[in-house]
């Protein structure tokens, strides 16, 4: 059974840090490519940040490039989103996506609040 588990989410004051980490299991998570996705009230979900399977290369949206980063952990299954600098407008649900070819899974999703 495929589980992706995001937790470390929490409400934390603008200029702030959270981490977010996704356990997942029941698939091959070092031949997925892992991704954090968020979605505001009212607004699309939009993708925040990528990396491949080997970790060797990432990407982020253009709103968070240079205040957050993706990592993985291939021999713990575990993808991360560390994130500063934290903005009001980042505030949403955080979620951990696996993707291989046509292959997809979702994370249930966790919260970040950012607000004073």
């Amino acid at each position: 059974q495929v589980q992706l588990v995001e937790s470390g989410g929490g409400l934390v004051q603008p200029g702030g840090s959270l981490r977010l980490s996704c356990a997942t299991s029941g698939f091959t998570f070092s031949n997925y490519a892992m991704s954090w996705y968020r979605q505001a009230p009212g607004k699309e979900r939009e993708l925040v940040a990528r990396i491949i399977s080997t970790g060797t290369s990432t990407s982020y949206s253009d709103s968070v490039k240079g205040r957050f980063t993706i990592s993985r952990d291939n021999r713990k299954n575990t993808v991360y989103l560390q994130m500063n600098l934290l903005k009001p407008e980042d505030t949403a649900v955080y979620y951990c996506h696996a993707n291989q070819f046509v292959a997809s899974y979702w994370g249930q999703g966790t919260q970040v609040t950012v607000s004073s």
